[in-house]
């Protein structure tokens, strides 16, 4: 049976008070919760092992008799004795445990931990319940019981494509988990990275606590006609020469599948950029508030010219000068 150094585990010195103790705990139980650690039996290990020296450590009690434990432990090595040899009777009263103390030991992961992580199943080491709670075999073997405490399941994620023009509107999106369909909502103003939560439809649940969240992360797709920047979409107009000149009319397209006609004032110049109030993206919660679409002009040069129209472009042109 291997020696557990809580002290070492937690990284604290030996005469570490109790908020030192629970500074560090907190901070390493948080780098190696199997939730941020899927997959890792090594960082589940590490979690197991830093909440059974937190255990130890946080309780006055169980901590006096390890630190009385690990004087005879450290003395016995430097002796030279082999761990298989140390003798733990001298520990445990014949009847089950150290004198004054019962051979049952109740130990539940409460407090800080069950506040941070929701619970934790997992056992602890031989060390542990040989010296708290004793196993089948051992002088003065008690019984050792963990609690199980209630553990919330896993939220899930779930990639969804969307068009810009079910952004602007908002969507509905039917899912099937197992034997059920659900619609879901898509709200208008939903953005690449949105995130839409469908409460309790993640992971179940262990220890009777509740089943975790599917997400639904949104990505919209882009649209060659718009550029979006937040709530704001801009859109690149063509408009022919002759009324870049002399002014009149273009169609601007909106996302929705409609258009609007914009007044282009007379000569107006290429990369002209007007500003449409109002016709841009809804604000997130809020499809009240709506962004702009700013119209940029493309002027668009004649080709193909006549003979007669070059000759009045040149005439123009020596007019100009």
């Amino acid at each position: 049976m291997e020696y557990q150094d809580y002290y070492q585990i937690l990284g604290v010195p030996r005469n570490a008070g109790e908020k030192e103790i629970k500074k560090a705990y907190r901070k390493l139980a948080r780098q190696y919760h199997p939730d941020k650690n899927p997959d890792n039996p090594a960082a589940e290990e590490k979690f197991k092992a830093l909440n059974e020296a937190y255990e130890v450590l946080s309780d006055p009690e169980k901590r006096k008799l390890y630190d009385q434990v690990g004087k005879d432990w450290k003395q016995w090595q430097q002796s030279g004795g082999r761990p298989e040899d140390f003798d733990w009777s001298k520990w445990f009263a014949q009847q089950g445990g150290p004198a004054g103390r019962p051979g049952r030991v109740h130990i539940h992961t409460g407090g800080d931990f069950e506040d941070l992580f929701g619970g934790q199943e997992g056992a602890f080491s031989d060390f542990f319940q040989q010296l708290f709670g004793g196993l089948g075999g051992y002088p003065g073997g008690g019984s050792y019981r963990q609690v199980q405490r209630p553990r919330r399941g896993r939220d899930y994620e779930q990639p969804v494509q969307i068009t810009l023009a079910e952004a602007l509107q908002g969507t509905k999106w039917l899912l099937h988990i197992g034997d059920q369909r659900l619609e879901v909502t898509i709200p208008a103003g939903a953005d690449t990275g949105t995130r839409v939560r469908v409460a309790g439809k993640g992971g179940a649940g262990s220890g009777g606590g509740p089943s975790g969240d599917l997400f639904l992360v949104i990505s919209v797709q882009p649209d060659p006609r718009f550029e979006r920047h937040g709530r704001d979409l801009t859109t690149h107009v063509d408009v022919d020469l002759y009324t870049a000149i002399l002014g009149g009319e273009a169609s601007v397209p909106l996302p929705d599948g409609r258009s609007v006609m914009l007044r282009i004032p007379p000569e107006t110049q290429n990369g002209k950029k007007f500003r449409l109030r109002g016709k841009g993206m809804p604000r997130l919660g809020h499809p009240q508030q709506r962004g702009d679409l700013f119209a940029v002009v493309n002027v668009r040069l004649p080709t193909g010219l006549s003979p007669q129209e070059r000759a009045l472009f040149e005439q123009l042109r020596d007019l100009r000068r």
